[in-house]
């Protein structure tokens, strides 16, 4: 197994299903994690399960809280945050004439531009321990497009260009930026979805299968260890052969 020991995280999106997924996996490696959602009794969940895990309320959408949020985390962490995992996100689905300006803003914003601002805050800090690692959960939408997903599919694919671009900025000072992008993974959503369509949709994936959020956090605790330190900017894919770059 690997070992996150001594390894200072933070998760935003924790109460989520891949999000709870890469908890778990962060918690069973032996990382010291802060973990962030919205959702207090699932975070009320969270403290009970993983007695180490500092969870903290925070709506990652309010922009100008941010700077305070990861001042925050810095002290918790002592002035050590190894990694920061970029995994909260929405979507708003709408074919494009009917989406109104706010269901394209709400996604964008959250999705991509509080991505970066979480991005850019903790650079700050990763800069003076001339360290860290940055891993952006982003969608196989974000190479595909996917109809009545304009505002997704801009989000995330933004999100892919802007870590190369980041990758680019801090790779001489030894920090790594990285995309973990899922395909169709298995969640309450999934699971309401008729037998039939499941099987349309299955047919699009080469293992002809959905994917389990356990899938997409063995990518991430991958990008999180010293056996991923000489990967940034690059992008894994966990789709099951839906998408190939």
């Amino acid at each position: 197994m690997i070992n996150l020991e001594n390894l200072n995280i933070i998760l935003t999106g924790a109460t989520g299903g891949i999000g709870s997924a890469i908890l778990d996996k962060l918690y069973n490696c032996n990382a010291k994690v802060i973990a962030t959602g919205t959702n207090e009794e699932k975070l009320e969940n969270i403290k009970k399960k993983f007695e180490s895990v500092i969870t903290k309320k925070f709506d990652i959408s309010k922009h100008d809280s941010i700077e305070n949020f990861i001042n925050d985390c810095n002290d918790i962490f002592e002035n050590k945050i190894d990694v920061l995992i970029n995994n909260a996100g929405i979507n708003r689905d709408n074919l494009t004439i009917r989406m109104k300006d706010n269901e394209w803003n709400d996604v964008l914003n959250l999705n991509l531009t509080s991505t970066f601002l979480f991005s850019k805050n903790v650079i700050k800090k990763m800069l003076k321990n001339k360290k860290g690692k940055i891993i952006n959960i982003t969608s196989v939408v974000g190479h595909t497009g996917n109809i009545g997903q304009a505002n997704y599919a801009a989000s995330k694919s933004g999100l892919i260009g802007m870590s190369k671009s980041l990758a680019l900025e801090y790779g001489k000072k030894n920090i790594k930026i990285n995309c973990v992008s899922p395909g169709f993974i298995k969640s309450e959503m999934t699971d309401k979805i008729s037998e039939s369509f499941k099987q349309i949709l299955e047919s699009k994936i080469s293992l002809d299968r959905f994917g389990n959020p356990e899938d997409v956090a063995n990518a991430v605790i991958f990008l999180s260890s010293n056996l991923a330190d000489y990967i940034t900017g690059e992008t894994i894919h966990v789709n099951g052969g839906m998408y190939f770059s």
